[in-house]
């Protein structure tokens, strides 16, 4: 079977065809989205490509205790962030696994990251990898968008549909287009899916989704975690659900 080259040069060589591509002014709308989440796949496989060299195995040398995934430019003290894009600590894809040995961490953080990422084959490979690399009695303790506050409200009267946009999306580019609560809902579950700034949200969670993703990886408890500004980033507590899992 022939596969297809994936090279530094032949991935070079597509970013290039594709940067091409979206400048050509007949390009159809379509095909533009297209190629604009492609181009963002190619940046992530590049990062991750480069840390792969390195750890051809998937486990890296280091033993870190305290681990934080998909941080971005949230970093918390005194913990090795893994994350797909600059900056962090090690640049690897997770939807890839986990690249640290079984049992060797004691404290596992991540906030608004597991909603970027695909289910459930990303997710629930992520929720399992986070429970072999935790130690007996280890936790994780996970953050996302609160589908069911959302849902909860609809239909919203003006003045909660008013602070929502206000909260989430006053700066954003999509705010001319947020028309009624639905637009808003639609934005919660899917973010903005063709903004080169923006990565969609690919599934919406809520308490009961975390409980029965984290069980279903092997997790003995898994229960609401209460918000401390210490770890999490004081701006998703509004709107956001938190569950620690442990081991």
């Amino acid at each position: 079977m022939k596969y297809l080259d994936t090279t530094t040069s032949a991935i070079d060589d597509l970013s290039k065809q594709i940067a091409d591509l979206l400048r050509n002014p007949a390009i159809s709308h379509g095909l533009a989205r297209t190629l604009r989440a492609t181009a963002k796949e190619v940046g992530l496989y590049r990062n991750h490509r480069a840390s792969q060299k390195a750890w051809p195995d998937g486990r890296i040398d280091e033993a870190p205790t305290k681990v934080q995934i998909g941080g971005g430019a949230h970093r918390i003290d005194g913990f090795y962030n893994i994350d797909a894009v600059p900056p962090a600590d090690l640049l690897w894809d997770v939807r890839e696994g986990i690249p640290l040995r079984d049992a060797t961490v004691r404290f596992l953080f991540s906030e608004h990251f597991l909603e970027h990422i695909d289910y459930p084959r990303s997710a629930k490979l992520y929720a399992s990898e986070a429970y072999r690399v935790l130690t007996p009695g280890g936790q994780v303790i996970t953050g996302v968008p609160d589908a069911a506050f959302v849902l909860d409200q609809y239909p919203a009267p003006p003045q909660q549909t008013a602070e929502m946009i206000e909260r989430w999306y006053s700066k954003r580019s999509c705010l001319g287009d947020i028309n009624t609560y639905l637009d808003l809902i639609n934005y919660v579950f899917r973010d903005q899916d063709d903004d080169a700034t923006y990565n969609p949200h690919y599934w919406a969670y809520d308490h009961e989704k975390l409980v029965q993703l984290f069980t279903e990886a092997g997790f003995s408890t898994v229960e609401p975690w209460d918000f401390d500004p210490a770890l999490a980033n004081t701006k998703r507590e509004w709107g956001s659900v938190y569950v620690i899992a442990r081991k």
